[in-house]
C-alpha cells in the first residue's frame, strides 16, 4: 500500500478533506450543545424558583462552566486543524480557559454531592454557606481553587518568554507550547489525578452515608433515595470525565492496529473522550430531572411561553421537595 507522503497532492487532498469533515462533525454537535444549555439557563432564568433552590444554582453553574470548557476546546481544535497561528497574548488565555474549567468540572462535581448531603442531614439548619443567597461563596472559592495551577503554569511561560513580543511571536495554539518537558507534564498528569481523587472520595463518602441513613430512616426515604441516586449519577459524570484521560491507551491501540494519522487519532480522541463526555454529562442531569424535563420538553416544542399561576405554585412545591 503506497504511503499518502509519495503522492503530495494526494496528501493534500485527503487532509482537506478530512478538515471539512472533522468540522462537519464537530460544529453541528457543539451547536446542540449549546441550543440545550440555552434552553435550560433559560429556563432558570425565567423561573424564580429555581434560583432560590441551591441544587439548581449549582447545576446552572456547571452548565455554565462546561460551555465554557466545549467552547474554549472548540475553537483551539478548530484553530489547529485550520493551521491557524495566534499571537501568544490570545493564546495563553484560550488556554488558560481551557485548563482552569477542565478542572472546575470535577470539584462542582464534589459540591454537588456536599449540597446533597447536607439537604439531607441538616434540611432544617442548612450551614449559611450553602444557602442559595450564599452559594457565591462556595462557586468563587471553586473558581479560585481551579485557576491556582494555571496561573501558576502559565506565570512560569510568561517568564520564559519575557524576550519574545508575545504580540507579534504567533504560535500554533497547542498545549505544548506551555507543556515543553515530560516533568512538566508528569506535574500536570499528577495535579489531575489528584483533583479526580479527592472528588472520587467525596462522591464515595457522600453516596455511603446516604445509603446508610436511607437505611435508619422510615420516613421520607423517598427524598433520601432520590438523594442517593443524585450522588450516584454524580459519580458516572465524574466517570465521564476520567475518560478524559484514557488517550494514551486509546493511542497506543490505534497505532498498533490502525493505519490512522496523527491528527485522526487525536481527533478520535477528542471527540470520543472529551467532546462526548462534555456533551453527554449535563444533559443527562437536566433531562433526569422530573421538575426541569417537563419544562425543556415545552420550551423545546414551543407549547407553553408563559406559566400559569397554579403551574407556578405546583414547581415551587417539587423544587421544595427534590
Amino acid at each position: 500500500m503506497h504511503n499518502l507522503t509519495e503522492f503530495p497532492s494526494n496528501a493534500t487532498t485527503y487532509n482537506s478533506l478530512s478538515v471539512i469533515i472533522k468540522v462537519c462533525v464537530v460544529i453541528p454537535v457543539f451547536c446542540i450543545f449549546l441550543y440545550c444549555i440555552a434552553v435550560m439557563l433559560h429556563i432558570f432564568a425565567s423561573h424564580r424558583q429555581y434560583l432560590d433552590s441551591t441544587r439548581y444554582i449549582l447545576f446552572a453553574y456547571m452548565l455554565t462552566n462546561d460551555t465554557l470548557q466545549l467552547l474554549s476546546s472548540v475553537l483551539l481544535l478548530l484553530f489547529v486543524m485550520g493551521h491557524v497561528k495566534l499571537s501568544i497574548a490570545y493564546c495563553v488565555p484560550l488556554l488558560f480557559l481551557s485548563t482552569a474549567t477542565f478542572q472546575n468540572t470535577p470539584l462542582i462535581l464534589a459540591t454537588m454531592c456536599l449540597e446533597r448531603y447536607v439537604a439531607i442531614f441538616y434540611p432544617l439548619q442548612r450551614p449559611a454557606a450553602w444557602r442559595s443567597d450564599r452559594i457565591w461563596v462556595i462557586i468563587l472559592s471553586l473558581w479560585l481553587i481551579s485557576c491556582i495551577y494555571p496561573i501558576v503554569k502559565y506565570s512560569i511561560v510568561a517568564r520564559d518568554a519575557a524576550a519574545v513580543d508575545i504580540l507579534s511571536t504567533a504560535v500554533l495554539c497547542k498545549p505544548n507550547i506551555v507543556t515543553t518537558s515530560p516533568v512538566q507534564a508528569l506535574f500536570q498528569l499528577g495535579i489531575y489525578i489528584l483533583f479526580f481523587a479527592v472528588v472520587a472520595v467525596v462522591i464515595l463518602f457522600t453516596y455511603v452515608r446516604i445509603l446508610l441513613e436511607t437505611r435508619k430512616l422510615r420516613q421520607d426515604k423517598v427524598s433520601v433515595s432520590k438523594a442517593m441516586h443524585t450522588v450516584l449519577l454524580h459519580g458516572f459524570q465524574l466517570l465521564l470525565c476520567v475518560l478524559a484521560f484514557t488517550h494514551p491507551i486509546t493511542e497506543t491501540l490505534l497505532v498498533l492496529h490502525a493505519n490512522w494519522l496523527p491528527e485522526d487519532i487525536a481527533f478520535f480522541n477528542y471527540f470520543c473522550f472529551i467532546l462526548t463526555p462534555r456533551f453527554l454529562s449535563p444533559l443527562i442531569y437536566g433531562f433526569r430531572d422530573q421538575n426541569l424535563r417537563g419544562r425543556i420538553r415545552k420550551t423545546i416544542l414551543c407549547c407553553s411561553n408563559k406559566v400559569k399561576p397554579s403551574e407556578r405554585g405546583k414547581l415551587q412545591d417539587d423544587i421544595s421537595a427534590s
